[in-house]
């Protein structure tokens, strides 16, 4: 894929107009086998993706790209962003949780791109559904976390059946491995490391400690939330019921707020991340499977509702804000039952007044559609429809996501009722699709 291609695609559909240090050197090096380390929210997934479309000539109905990453979400986060720049090539997600005859079906004809999960991927090798012979890119995303996470043999059960690889780059946020296994086929590989180049995200955070007079935190953490200004807000705790249990008590407290923890259905985990980037519910109460791999934009403040059990833990919830160039707050509820790790150096201290001038606040609800790609409805057909039938001004549609066989909208929380009350009798693109509110 040209360059100038890559450039503009970059520009019109992200709005990304300038690369920063670590993704020029990604698009210039010409490099076989690239190792590349960089912080989270530094911008490595455009990286990866840039120096990937480099290698690829035209669609030629085979596999020409196949990028693999840990889990489910980061495989998300990653198709979003290499839909919308690898115009003319076809780009499919392969994840678990997912339905397994639609991917089956997403394989004919044959995608130029494949971003999966090693299980779900060698699943469908397993079927004979795929045939990456003639693949030419391998990208390993976070590739240190999948081994961690127990991905080796099936890592190398896929590389086996790729003998023709050209190019292959491995990234991590953390580290450089001291030894690569070796059926990763990585030999003398180019390392960028951008590690301690880029300003570090500690340099852009204030760490604030919030004294709990209880050993159990609730109360002090409604008046914390109470207390902060308008934006998003995710707040970690180290188990499932832990988590199950903010929640409840956040939404008594009238505060809007979502959950997201490993036992919820995928279509759950999905739901809390889309209502708490579209505004709906600005926070998130999550365990540390938040922590890693999701595309959440301007979150303004995290909260340690439990100390995070590991300094990586640490690090990776921290890394949800101040992203790229942004600024953060990270909040730690501390009591006397605390051991405060050495790790952890607080900026100054806060005792909230369960006041705020500009209060955390739902400004968008979200409107579900049961008809989705599959059904041929597009953003843009449910754009216009809310504009034509619902009566909204263009900037009061908010962020619209499209899947196979759903679709999701923001409009503007005070005038939901009155548009659902519209629109739901109507049609959209002459099919009857059943529209409710989430």
């Amino acid at each position: 894929m040209k360059q100038s291609v890559i450039l503009d695609n970059i520009s019109s559909r992200l709005g990304i107009e300038q690369l920063n240090p670590m993704q020029q050197e990604m698009m210039s090096t010409g490099a076989r086998d690239i190792v590349l380390l960089s912080p989270t929210g530094s911008g490595k997934t455009l990286a990866f993706t840039i120096a990937m479309l480099q290698t690829l000539g035209k669609p030629k109905g085979e596999v020409q790209a196949v990028v693999i990453a840990p889990s489910r979400e980061l495989v998300m986060q990653i198709y979003r962003v290499v839909r919308e720049i690898a115009t003319g090539y076809k780009t499919v997600a392969l994840y678990g949780g997912h339905s397994m005859t639609d991917e089956k079906n997403s394989l004919t004809p044959v995608p130029d791109i494949i971003i999966a999960t090693p299980g779900r991927l060698l699943d469908h090798l397993n079927r004979r559904l795929l045939d990456l012979y003639n693949t030419k890119v391998l990208v390993l995303d976070e590739y240190d976390k999948a081994l961690e996470l127990g991905f080796h043999d099936d890592m190398r059960k896929i590389l086996r059946v790729m003998p023709n690889l050209s190019r292959t780059i491995l990234t991590s946020a953390t580290r450089m491995e001291d030894r690569l296994p070796e059926f990763m086929k990585v030999k003398k590989p180019v390392v960028i490391d951008f590690l301690s180049v880029i300003a570090k995200p500690r340099e852009r955070m204030s760490v604030v400690q919030v004294e709990s007079p209880a050993r159990d935190k609730v109360d002090t953490l409604i008046d914390l939330l109470h207390s902060l200004p308008n934006g998003r807000v995710i707040v970690f705790v180290n188990h499932r019921e832990s988590a199950t249990r903010l929640y409840e008590h956040l939404k008594k407290a009238g505060l809007p707020v979502g959950i997201y923890h490993g036992a919820l259905e995928q279509a759950d985990r999905e739901k809390a991340v889309d209502l708490l980037n579209n505004g709906t519910t600005p926070i998130l109460v999550s365990t540390d499977l938040g922590a890693r791999g999701l595309d959440i934009e301007e979150v303004k403040s995290i909260i340690h509702y439990h100390i995070p059990l590991t300094k990586e833990t640490w690090t990776h919830r921290n890394g949800r804000t101040a992203r790229v160039d942004a600024s953060g707050t990270i909040y730690v509820i501390t009591s006397e039952a605390d051991n405060i790790p050495e790790y952890m150096v607080f900026d100054r201290s806060y005792a909230p007044t369960g006041e705020s001038s500009d209060p955390i606040r739902a400004d968008k609800a979200t409107l579900y559609f049961n008809a989705g790609r599959k059904e041929r409805i597009s953003r843009g057909d449910i754009a216009g429809f809310l504009m034509k039938t619902g009566g909204l001004q263009a900037d009061e549609v908010g962020r619209i996501i499209v899947r196979d066989h759903s679709a999701i909208a923001a409009v503007p929380a005070a005038k939901v009722d009155e548009v659902l009350r519209v629109v739901a009798p109507e049609k959209i693109k002459g099919k009857r699709v059943r529209i409710s509110k989430l």
